[in-house]
């Protein structure tokens, strides 16, 4: 594994190497803005889970879906289909692509966020994207790998099919990373009349807020969605108390299989959780006997 790791960042292309450049110079931009103009004072960089949601969620997490998507899901997908042999977008300027597809994904991540919340089993899945008590530049990256899963395969597989080049995947991804660390990122910004069209910290913090808001502003990219469909939520003051009203795991493994619990049972602390496998072990047991 860790051969491949090291094969894989030494055959980077140019443009791998520019994408990666600007994702990594955004986050320090994020970082010393979030210092200097923060929304909330006092947060602190290193805040809990902040390793977690670094090296396991942003690192080792995207890498190992990046493979399972890329070559295995989409690239199955195009095997069995040909399509991105008719290659339909091939001649089309690079930043028309970008602009068509930022645009059509974006309108399906609206759509398919808002059916999160109001839908329980799916809500399993975004939970965790919920639960940083403090949001930064970071905590967006914290998603279910099933979340992550189906909603990079509706974002790329499009392009692939269509025979864009690489470059375009590359700088779309580009887009959804940094937009998404812009979002949450813990800086106090006065957008005006932009944030009718171009979504921000300012509505989207109180979509991770745990009180009304929290079930409204379901846009990332083009907050244009949440007013148009009667979704927006953007009150005087600031947005404060953050994360889940219920208990939520902080182990990275333990946040993953929380998904899966019973809906019957809503555990209240780690210790009670941790109890779930042998209550449901005994359950059986009693079912059977």
């Amino acid at each position: 594994m860790l051969e491949k790791i090291l094969d894989y960042f030494i055959n980077l292309q140019g443009y791998e190497i520019a994408s990666y450049s600007i994702i990594i110079g955004a986050a320090i931009l994020f970082i010393l803005l979030e210092r200097i103009f923060p929304y909330n004072k006092n947060q602190k960089i290193v805040r809990e889970g902040f390793f977690n949601d670094l090296a396991l969620y942003s690192i080792a997490q995207n890498y190992i879906l990046g493979i399972i998507i890329f070559s295995g899901i989409i690239a199955n997908i195009d095997n069995s289909t040909g399509m991105s042999r008719l290659k339909l977008f091939s001649n089309v300027p690079t930043w028309i692509q970008l602009i068509f597809f930022t645009i059509t994904h974006d309108l399906y991540i609206y759509w398919m966020h808002r059916w999160q919340h109001s839908n329980k089993y799916l809500w399993r899945i975004h939970e965790a994207h919920h639960s940083p008590k403090k949001v930064d530049w970071l905590s967006g990256s914290r998603s279910h790998a099933f979340e992550i899963l189906i909603n990079q395969t509706v974002e790329f597989l499009p392009i692939v099919l269509l025979g864009s080049p690489p470059q375009v995947v590359a700088y779309k991804g580009v887009i959804s990373a940094v937009w998404g660390m812009y979002i949450h990122s813990n800086i106090n910004v006065k957008s005006g009349w932009l944030q009718l069209i171009i979504n921000g910290p300012e509505m989207h913090r109180w979509h991770h807020t745990i009180g009304k808001g929290r079930n409204r502003n379901f846009a990332t990219k083009l907050a244009i969605w949440d007013w148009l469909f009667n979704s927006a939520y953007l009150p005087g003051g600031k947005a404060e108390i953050y994360g889940l009203k219920t208990f939520f795991p902080a182990n990275f493994f333990k946040q993953f299989f929380f998904a899966f619990r019973s809906y019957n049972k809503n555990p209240k602390s780690e210790e009670e959780f941790s109890l779930f496998p042998r209550q449901l072990k005994s359950n059986k047991k009693a079912k059977f006997s």
